[in-house]
């Protein structure tokens, strides 16, 4: 069969998508979907790629680095040039990845390093519910806190969805790049393989190789053992890095089944690359150059990614699947400034963080815009770019989409299908960034003055109507947004607030949209949490009351985002509240309520749910409270929220399974008014 018509059958089945009636008819139906691969690096900057930034450099003659495989996947595919991470530093960043939620609803936020992952759907468990085989190869660092074991780690891989785990568990061990062995900063750190620490069988061994050497075989192990199950594989390197070690031997030739590094699984020869001696090896390209020793030593740890990546790309063409894999490779955030005992390491000297500024740990653009290569031959036509914003939250929903199931309501993000296969109309999403830290902007001279030293404290980012809004060291709600177009001023120079009556509007809502798309963790407390969320400056009238709903005969692993489903609603109407009574059965069924609540008065107010299985309740964007994996039914779960006085968008989602009773009962008390049903004259059936 050609590729052309090979296209057109993907495309049919993608936006085709079967029914997802009941847990067990998403393992079985497993026909038709794409294997995924998402690659992570660590600490890789946007300009870190030759397609992106060093071919340029190369051609000014500065100092520069070469991609060539992933210039090549590029081709392949489509880069999306204004893509973001969650907050510019890796744990909340991988937390926001798995979850499907933005900073303003995941639980791991700042430096919260191994804080344990949310006991709720992740990227691995929402493919694993549609049929996938599901893997992680490299590292974690959302484990938890309390523990020492696989089984005493409460947030362990294997307990958030993997059914295979090979790499570091802990955040600091992903430092130490030769695992058996004591480095400059570090001492040697342990490596799991599912349940057992396999660190003392690696002798000589450099993680990069290591990670995709048992890539590799488990892609092979799988898809030989199982050709008919699609598989999605985490590949989270914890390289370029610090500390700057780099390998023992030149990359090995050929790649894919037969070539490139391989497993050997023998203590002491682990992978194929092991010698001798360790840390040593300078890619010829770099070796002879007259640079610092650990620039040359950055530049060899990314083509050796470099490297990896067409190893893999060969694999997937030697096992006749490259056409069914979609392979994403991005970063975790912008490049970072460490080199734990290998020198004064600046990412200035080939300019990691490409034509932007900021790095790690900044919000300007060169910290969260990353590097993000999308490449499916059977499915994303080849040579293209978007520079439509969207960011991390944006692929579980779009993974879910491919798997044929629906992605849970509590994510924030949207399905980027349309954008990658250049078919179908692309959702608006939304770009939301908050982080807290201490430090300051680098002075390099290439930054724009009013950036460098820019003290960090709390940040916050929002996309709204394609500006991009910052603030650094907020002190309060009240503080002004600087605004800027990034797709024409990605260098962020030209400060649009105030410079007209569009934005000093765009200012205000700007500060309204980051109220009303978030909500506070107390372990990570904001300036701006005790500020109500505005209400809707102007809202439609209606003459009726309740809410408008829909019906959905439909059966879910979870409760569903509706705008996931691809049945069509088989009642709509108007509702005098939440009533269950509009229901069409009593089984596999999924109910959207909607609409405006009238707040009589700025103040706190509590929302109470007991239903029998899943319900999610927003108000806006923000997550006001939902019922999660280990909801005892009929049991209350509230959720407290400051609003202001006036109407606000409200939405509850409600799913019931096949057993039990249906059950749905929602309350609120607040200033004056004890618990008590949502009053139909409150409530506005907008559309």
């Amino acid at each position: 069969m050609n590729r052309p018509i090979t296209l057109i059958l993907v495309l049919l089945l993608l936006f085709g998508l079967t029914d997802c009636r009941k847990p067990s008819a998403g393992r079985k139906a497993s026909a038709g979907k794409p294997n995924i691969i998402f690659i992570l690096t660590d600490d890789l900057g946007y300009g870190d790629l030759g397609i992106l930034f060093q071919n340029e450099r190369a051609a000014a003659h500065l100092p520069f680095h070469r991609t060539p495989h992933l210039d090549q996947m590029a081709r392949e595919g489509i880069r999306l040039t204004r893509h973001y991470v969650p907050a510019p530093v890796c744990a909340p960043s991988r937390a926001s990845l798995m979850l499907g939620r933005h900073q303003g609803h995941a639980n791991v936020r700042n430096n919260q390093f191994d804080k344990a992952l949310a006991d709720e759907p992740t990227l691995a468990s929402v493919l694993k519910e549609a049929g996938y085989a599901t893997g992680l190869v490299g590292k974690w660092g959302l484990q938890g806190t309390e523990g020492k074991t696989p089984e005493t780690w409460e947030a362990y891989p294997t307990k958030r969805g993997f059914d295979y785990f090979l790499g570091y568990v802990r955040h600091v061990d992903g430092h130490n790049h030769y695992p058996a062995h004591k480095a400059a900063m570090r001492p040697p750190m342990e490596l799991y393989e599912d349940h057992t620490e396999i660190s003392r069988k690696l002798k000589g061994v450099y993680t990069t190789d290591l990670f995709t050497a048992a890539a590799k075989r488990w892609i092979t192990d799988q898809h030989q053992a199982r050709p008919e199950q699609p598989f999605f594989l985490y590949l989270a390197y914890d390289t370029p890095h610090a500390g700057l070690q780099v390998a023992s031997s030149p990359y090995p030739a050929g790649g894919g089944l037969k070539g490139g590094v391989q497993w050997k699984g023998e203590a002491g020869r682990f992978v194929n690359t092991v010698t001798d001696t360790i840390d040593t090896y300078l890619h010829p390209d770099y070796a002879a150059r007259n640079w610092p020793d650990h620039q040359k030593r950055f530049a060899s740890m990314v083509r050796r990614i470099d490297d990896a990546v067409g190893d893999l790309m060969l694999l997937l063409r030697d096992l006749n699947i490259d056409d069914n894999t979609l392979v994403v490779f991005t970063s975790d955030n912008g490049p970072h400034r460490e080199s734990y005992g290998y020198g004064e390491y600046e990412p200035s000297f080939f300019d990691s963080y490409g034509a932007m500024d900021g790095i790690k740990r900044d919000v300007w653009e060169g910290g969260i815009r990353v590097p993000t290569l999308v490449r499916w031959p059977g499915g994303i036509p080849a040579g293209r770019e978007s520079d439509t914003p969207g960011g991390f939250h944006d692929w579980l929903p779009t993974f879910a989409r491919l798997a044929g199931i629906p992605a849970p309501a509590t994510t924030d993000g949207v399905s980027l299908l349309p954008t990658l296969t250049g078919r179908g109309t692309q959702p608006p999403g939304t770009v939301y960034i908050e982080y807290q830290v201490n430090g300051q902007t680098p002075e390099y001279e290439e930054f724009e003055p009013s950036h460098r030293r820019q003290a960090h404290g709390e940040m916050q980012v929002i996309y709204l109507d394609g500006y991009k809004g910052i603030r650094t060291d907020i002190q309060s709600a009240d503080d002004n947004f600087r605004i800027y177009d990034t797709r024409t001023d990605p260098k962020e120079r030209n400060d649009l607030a105030g410079t007209g009556a569009a934005f000093t509007a765009l200012q205000k809502r700007m500060k309204q949209r980051v109220l009303q798309v978030r909500r506070p963790d107390a372990d990570a407390p904001r300036p701006y949490d005790r500020t109500p969320i505005p209400a809707l400056e102007t809202a439609s009238a209606s003459a009726s009351a309740g809410l408008r709903y829909r019906v959905f005969e439909v059966g879910t692993p979870w409760t569903p985002a509706v705008e996931a489903l691809t049945q069509p609603p088989v009642k709509t109407g108007v509702s005098p509240g939440v009533d269950l009574g509009v229901r069409t059965r009593d089984h596999d069924i999924v109910i959207e309520y909607g609409g405006l609540i009238d707040v009589p008065e700025t103040g706190e107010y509590t929302f109470t749910l007991q239903t029998d299985r899943g319900a999610v309740l927003r108000l806006h964007d923000a997550c006001v409270l939902h019922t999660g994996k280990n909801y005892a039914p009929g049991s209350a779960v509230s959720g407290r929220v400051l609003l202001a006085k006036g109407r606000h968008p409200i939405r509850l989602v409600y799913a019931r399974g096949s057993s039990g009773m249906p059950g749905l009962r929602l309350e609120w008390s607040g200033p004056g008014f004890s618990a008590r049903a949502l009053p139909p004259d409150r409530l506005v059936p907008a559309p």
